[in-house]
């Protein structure tokens, strides 16, 4: 049974479009404290607290963000992963449930998450099972999306590590711009899964509508 993706798809772009902005919160931060331990905040009237206690209200809400995105994303991942069931019954990798469980899955869920998009990818483009794919439907936005979610995760990760165990002020400093460094990055992987998440929506809903004429 097709379901409708468009309205959950409007929750989870929403909540990318919050991500960024606590990405652009996340980077000013950061570059306040890179500005500290160059001498650049001097005139502050408690420059360390100042700076370091606008990083960890940054993260937190950053946080806070991706957990809701998260729970969100899911969901509509798993919305047109049931619909792409619909559309190519037989030309999917396991079963709905893994558009859940494959982002926990250790180590897998470096590529499985993928394999599930690919799957519902190719069956929501026009064709009875994804063939004739036209332009825009190929997998190169999937591709760059997927790309830039790993490289965030594993730049967010290194950013932070580097930071919590920075001692001195030139590894503050150090911390301080990987962080923002990361904070780009997660903005690039933030536009990419929007543009993601519009355009495999409207496959599905182009799709649907062609397969149910009373839909038109």
């Amino acid at each position: 049974m097709l379901r409708n993706p468009i309205g959950l798809s409007y929750a989870v772009v929403a909540l990318l479009a919050a991500t960024a902005v606590t990405d652009v919160a996340l980077f000013a931060a950061a570059l306040d404290v890179r500005l500290l331990m160059s001498g650049g905040l001097k005139d502050h009237p408690d420059p360390a607290g100042f700076a370091h206690l606008g990083l960890d209200v940054a993260t937190v809400v950053q946080v806070l963000s991706q957990l809701a995105l998260g729970v969100v994303f899911i969901v509509w991942f798993f919305r047109v992963r049931k619909n792409a069931g619909v559309f190519a019954p037989d030309g999917h990798r396991g079963g709905p449930g893994w558009a859940v469980g494959a982002w926990f899955v250790p180590v897998a869920n470096l590529w499985w998450p993928r394999t599930v998009a690919a799957g519902t990818w190719r069956a929501s483009r026009r064709g009875a099972y994804g063939d004739g794919a036209g332009k825009g439907e190929s997998l190169a936005l999937l591709n760059w999306w997927w790309a830039f979610w790993i490289l965030t995760s594993l730049a967010g990760y290194f950013a932070g590590a580097v930071y919590d165990d920075a001692d001195t002020v030139e590894e503050f400093a150090a911390g301080a711009g990987f962080l923002m460094g990361a904070s780009v990055v997660d903005i690039v992987a933030a536009v990419l899964a929007i543009l993601f998440v519009r355009r495999l929506t409207s496959m599905q809903h182009h799709k649907a509508t062609g397969m149910i004429p009373a839909a038109q």
